[in-house]
């Protein structure tokens, strides 16, 4: 549990740091129990609604707004009746509706890129393996901007960078997630964006990994062939036990989320794999340096 319902304080300052996401995953997760221990089936739930038992699996871990009809139906037939634990439930469900920042990005994005951009937002550990490039979240606003220039044609440009800037800020909030991002050595060879703007990106990257919730490890040519070769991908782990890991594999037109157990599992094992090939943190920032001092 992120907060109780009642403790506003708290809950502004999830929404701040954390964004609605994890108050959706909070709020499902109690109409869950709520549900639970009343016996009562989602397909009985859904009926309540109007709806279907997928909707309610999807109000349930977090993955949908909540409609306040939907919320007083549903705990009426969970039996919850005292006038205040209503509101406070239908209080949260209204702050977990409050758009994330990057809704006023909303013309730029794709849905499923919001989508990430919530869940990554929330995430308490990011895992990351990157063939090509920098990570977004690490990534320099020169760097960036020569990255968004690969792939866009439009006038866009500067708050298509500022997307990348603000998913940064939590890295630096008060309770950061851990991120954990391995990168192929390919990727510090391409010099993106010309020498200047690659030096500084491998300068960006050796300060950040000195933070204490960030780890950079460079695969280097020499490890060979790997279980991900030329796949890029991001793991995403919470703390709220109502939602679980979440693989991210993104395309040029579309992304691809992964909760399975088999596949979880599968990618996980790839993951631990990777950072046993890639060089230790402390040699890699030296292999950072030296591509630096390159350019």
């Amino acid at each position: 549990m992120i907060a109780e319902p009642d403790d506003d304080g708290q809950l502004h300052s999830v929404v701040a740091e954390r964004g609605p996401t994890v108050l959706r995953i909070a709020l499902g997760g109690q109409l869950r129990r709520l549900r639970e221990a009343k016996g009562i089936t989602r397909e009985a739930a859904g009926d309540a609604i109007r709806g279907s038992h997928a909707k309610i699996s999807r109000l349930e871990l977090g993955r949908t707004g909540f409609k306040e009809r939907d919320i007083r139906d549903l705990l009426t037939l969970y039996g919850v009746d005292e006038a205040e634990e209503r509101e406070r439930f239908l209080d949260l469900a209204r702050q977990a509706n409050e758009p994330g920042w990057w809704h006023r990005y909303s013309d730029l994005l794709p849905q499923w890129f919001g989508t990430y951009l919530g869940l990554e937002q929330a995430a308490s550990k990011i895992r990351t393996y990157e063939a090509h490039l920098v990570p977004g979240l690490l990534q320099t606003p020169e760097y960036a901007r020569a990255v968004v220039a690969l792939g866009y044609e439009d006038a866009d440009t500067d708050r298509r960078v500022q997307v990348r800037q603000r998913r940064q800020e939590i890295l630096h909030r008060s309770d950061p997630p851990i991120v954990w991002a391995v990168i192929d050595e390919a990727a510090l060879h391409r010099p993106v964006g010309g020498p200047r703007v690659h030096r500084e990106q491998m300068e960006h990257l050796m300060r950040l990994a000195k933070l204490p919730n960030v780890t950079v490890q460079v695969l280097p040519y020499s490890a060979g062939e790997h279980a991900a070769a030329g796949s890029s991908f991001s793991i995403l782990r919470f703390a709220e036990p109502e939602l679980p890991d979440i693989v991210y594999l993104e395309h040029l037109t579309s992304a691809l989320y992964l909760d399975r157990r088999q596949d979880l599992a599968l990618y996980l094992s790839v993951m631990d794999r990777l950072s046993v090939q890639a060089e230790r943190p402390e040699k890699s920032i030296e292999i950072l340096g030296r591509y630096a001092e390159g350019y």
